[in-house]
């Protein structure tokens, strides 16, 4: 049976590797305080493994505008729904990821399934958040990175 792409659920690798995200965001004090997820399988099944892993407790902001977005679109995504949340985090797919992250950082960073950047926004709020908007990248995890956790 042959599944649409929004439909493809998530390989092995990222439902043993989502849940080592949400573990080190829970050790490191990094709950996110709201998830925009894309409305694909894959996507959603990861943002639900990393709020479980993560101790977030709200329910996730699931929409289709993710699905093949550019950074515009995330950053949109994230005006529209982000209020005074000091934590967000967007679950999304590549290219477009990746592409966000080079656009914050100004340099490109290797993005792979279940990988994580954070960032520092000089903003006053997430309504003023572009892609010119004053970034600081702090760090990047990549599950293959992590060792045991």
């Amino acid at each position: 049976m042959n599944l649409a792409d929004h439909d493809r659920p998530l390989n092995a690798r990222g439902k043993a590797d989502a849940p080592r995200i949400g573990r080190l965001l829970r050790r490191l004090d990094l709950t996110p305080d709201l998830i925009i997820t894309s409305s694909a399988e894959r996507a959603l099944a990861t943002a639900e493994s990393v709020a479980l892993h993560s101790g977030h407790e709200r329910a996730l902001t699931v929409t289709r505008q993710l699905y093949h977005a550019e950074p515009p679109a995330y950053l949109a995504a994230v005006r529209q729904h982000a209020r005074d949340e000091a934590c967000v985090m967007v679950v999304g797919h590549n290219p477009g990821i990746a592409e966000l992250v080079e656009s914050l950082s100004g340099h490109y960073e290797p993005m792979p399934t279940a990988a994580l950047a954070q960032f520092r926004l000089d903003i006053p709020g997430w309504h003023a958040l572009t892609e010119e908007a004053p970034a600081t990248l702090l760090d990047v995890w990549r599950p293959r990175e992590l060792g045991d956790s």
